[in-house]
C-alpha cells in the first residue's frame, strides 16, 4: 500500500511542481555532452528548475528526472524542439554566437513563461592537416581541414562548412587534381575558408610531386665505364 501511494506522488511530481507555492528561481539548460554538438545539428536538451527554497527537479530524457515533456511546452529561438530533441539551425546558431534562448511554458501554468539560455561549442580557428607532402600528378589529393572549437575538440571539417579555392589544378569536392604535368606550377595554394564567418581563413602551399619519365631517368643516369683488364704475360 505505501509503495503503491509512493508510486502515485511521484506520478503526480511534475504537475505538484508548477503548483506548488515555492516559485521557480531559475532554470538551467544543459546539453549531453556525449553529443557531438559542434557538427551535429540533433542535441539532446534537458532543463533543470532550480526553486527558492533550495531543491530542483531535472527533466525526463538524458537527464533522467521526473518532470515529463508532455508537460512542458518549449520554444527555442533557433531551430525546433521535441521530446528533448533539439534540431538546430546551424546558420542561424553561427549568427548569434552559437547562443539559444529556450521559452518553457508550463502545461498546468500557461500564464508563466520561463526562460533558459544554453551556449554551445564555439568555431574558433581551422588548419590543415595534410594526409601526405605533396600533391602527385593524376591523383586526387584530398584537403583535410580540422576544426579547434572552444570545448578543446579538434573534428574534421567537410564543405558543408568549408569553402575552398585553389590557384591552379581541379577542385572536385574536398579534392584537388592536377590532371596532367605542367613544368610552370611547382605549387598549388589552397585556401580554405568557414562559409558562415570570413575571418575564419587559412592557406596553405601545396608542393607538386616531381617525377622523372622514363626519358628522363635513362638520359639523366649516370655513365659507367668498365676498366679493361690487363691480360697476364706468360709466365
Amino acid at each position: 500500500m505505501i509503495q503503491r501511494l509512493c508510486l502515485m506522488i511521484l506520478l503526480c511530481l511534475p504537475v505538484l511542481t508548477f503548483g506548488q507555492k515555492v516559485k521557480v528561481k531559475s532554470i538551467e539548460a544543459v546539453y549531453d555532452s556525449t553529443n557531438i554538438v559542434e557538427l551535429f545539428d540533433l542535441v539532446n536538451v534537458g532543463f533543470i528548475f532550480h526553486y527558492e527554497d533550495g531543491s530542483s527537479i531535472k527533466t525526463a530524457g538524458f537527464l533522467h528526472g521526473n518532470i515529463r515533456w508532455k508537460s512542458l511546452q518549449v520554444s527555442p529561438n533557433n531551430g525546433t524542439f521535441n521530446n528533448g530533441v533539439w534540431h538546430v539551425n546551424r546558420a542561424q546558431l553561427i549568427q548569434e554566437g552559437f547562443k539559444s534562448t529556450f521559452t518553457i511554458i508550463p502545461a498546468d501554468a500557461p500564464q508563466e513563461k520561463l526562460t533558459a539560455t544554453i551556449q554551445l561549442p564555439t568555431l574558433t580557428a581551422i588548419r590543415f592537416n595534410h594526409y601526405t607532402d605533396s600533391l602527385k600528378i593524376g591523383i586526387h589529393f584530398y584537403l583535410n581541414v580540422e576544426g579547434i572549437f572552444s570545448s578543446d575538440k579538434i573534428l574534421p571539417l567537410d564543405t558543408s562548412i568549408i569553402r575552398f579555392e585553389s590557384s591552379a589544378g581541379r577542385l572536385i569536392g574536398q579534392d584537388l587534381l592536377l590532371a596532367s604535368k605542367d613544368d610552370s606550377i611547382k605549387f598549388i595554394d589552397v585556401r580554405a575558408t568557414v562559409k558562415a564567418n570570413n575571418k575564419l581563413t587559412i592557406v596553405t602551399e601545396i608542393p607538386i610531386k616531381q617525377t622523372l619519365s622514363a626519358e628522363d631517368l635513362r638520359v639523366n643516369a649516370p655513365i659507367q665505364t668498365e676498366t679493361p683488364s690487363r691480360k697476364k704475360k706468360n709466365q
